[in-house]
């Protein structure tokens, strides 16, 4: 099955939207979603299931350093946490469906799912909820198990394996890696250069994650076929 992966190539990534707290923006909020589509660029985001099996759009698995409350986000409710602050402003976290809603095909969106729950209560969720979008998008996870649900259940949707420097090897060179086929990598950028990644490349996606400055920027446009990137306006992307 040949995918079409351009929408991966082109434009760069907003990492967690196009967030920027000194300006009011936190990241995974609607309004650094809003900015990275009025700029049209492609949408990261996070995923986690809750205890009531909603889907919210959120980082962490601790509450406490977007909102302040020390519980994991695994063992909350949606109606726990929905009138909760990130960083102090007047966003909420939001649910995964509200966030599809906003987008609404204008953008691609680049969708991590987190790994702190079991069963592939994450991935059904989800899953569930994607069959209803009609936009473009792509899953990525650091989970092995993950991807090979995805491969397994939803053969369709295009899938990355994020991976670091640490597990480079036993990603891409072991039975694990041939058992999920990933459609694509995405890799740290501060584990570059690699030339398990480098042979890689020759035949597949290589995205680079997290360009924050321009030195990030350099070497992922060495190494990387695209960028997730923060800061972006402070990025220049000329040659």
């Amino acid at each position: 099955m040949n995918k079409n992966l351009e929408f991966l190539k082109n434009p760069i990534i907003a990492h967690r939207g196009m967030h920027n707290i000194a300006l009011g923006i936190p990241e995974n909020s609607l309004a650094a979603f809003e900015l990275a589509i009025e700029n049209d660029y492609t949408i990261e985001l996070d995923l986690h299931v809750l205890k009531d099996n909603q889907v919210v759009v959120f980082h962490d698995d601790n509450l406490k350093r977007m909102t302040g409350i020390d519980r994991n986000i695994k063992d909350v409710t949606y109606d726990e946490i929905k009138d909760l602050k990130l960083q102090n402003t007047n966003y909420h976290i939001p649910l995964f469906e509200e966030v599809l809603k906003l987008i609404n095909n204008k953008v691609a969106i680049l969708i991590e799912l987190k790994t702190d729950v079991k069963h592939f209560r994450l991935e059904k969720m989800t899953a569930n909820i994607l069959k209803k979008y009609g936009g473009i998008y792509a899953i990525q996870s650091f989970s092995h198990s993950s991807i090979y649900w995805f491969k397994k259940n939803m053969p369709n949707i295009v899938r990355g394996q994020l991976s670091l420097a640490s597990n480079t090897k036993n990603i891409l060179n072991s039975f694990i890696y041939l058992f999920t086929k990933p459609d694509f990598l995405s890799y740290g950028i501060s584990a570059l250069p690699n030339k398990l990644v480098k042979k890689y490349r020759t035949n597949h996606l290589v995205l680079g994650w997290t360009i924050r400055n321009q030195e990030d920027l350099c070497k992922a446009i060495k190494y990387c076929d695209n960028y997730i990137c923060e800061n972006i306006n402070d990025l220049s992307f000329r040659p």
